[in-house]
């Protein structure tokens, strides 16, 4: 079985639903599930912020209608993290990136190393309150992965993993992504949201039945 998962790094739901998939892949593995290969696929929620990003309060005020409302929404972020595994700690959130560079790095990781990048990115970004649309903050992660940092740094300034997440991009529009986390099983079957592992195992017995 492929699952292809779109998500941003700047997404906190993105990270829950990610969350989820791998409790739910263990119990898939447990239970002798068959194989289940993933393909991350970038995804960004807002590609029109500038390189250098904002301010997170100010872009999601904004977005959410005032601080208050705001507030209520990462409690409920942070509660429903909490409940699953993972750290929000969104008072040390100061900036909203421009992700675009993180997705390139992601492009540019080895295969093996695809998911440890995507988990040291979310933890920058939500435990660690590091600006990811900075180089020096993605080369820093590349250097926590045992990655070549000299040459991670090259290959962002020499514009490359563009193509890749032009692509990606691309693909999301062609089918119908409009949020994240979205999973799309075996080119086939597609779920938008973060899903409790339970929920996730019943579609891919599905799948694996072909129903």
């Amino acid at each position: 079985m492929h699952i292809d998962l779109y998500s941003d790094v700047v997404c906190p739901w993105c990270r829950i639903g990610k969350q989820n998939l791998f409790r739910a892949l263990k119990q898939w593995e447990a239970k002798g599930g068959e194989p289940v290969t993933i393909t991350y696929k970038a995804y960004q929620l807002d590609p029109n912020l500038p390189e250098e990003g904002r301010s997170f309060d100010e872009v999601m005020q904004k977005k959410m209608g005032g601080a208050e409302t705001l507030q209520r929404m990462l409690e409920h972020v942070t509660k429903s993290g909490a409940a699953v595994g993972v750290t929000f700690r969104f008072d040390r959130v100061t900036r909203m990136p421009n992700t675009r560079l993180a997705h390139r790095f992601i492009a540019l990781v080895p295969e093996e190393s695809k998911t440890a990048a995507v988990d040291s990115l979310f933890r920058a970004t939500f435990e660690e309150g590091r600006d990811v649309a900075q180089l020096s903050e993605v080369l820093a992660v590349a250097i926590e992965l045992g990655l070549d940092e000299a040459d991670i740094r090259t290959r962002l300034l020499a514009g490359e993993g563009s193509e890749s997440v032009d692509a990606d991009i691309e693909q999301a529009h062609k089918i119908g992504v409009t949020g994240v986390p979205y999973f799309v099983f075996n080119n086939k079957y597609a779920l938008s949201g973060a899903y409790p592992a339970d929920e996730l195992i019943g579609l891919m017995e599905r799948v694996a039945t072909g129903e």
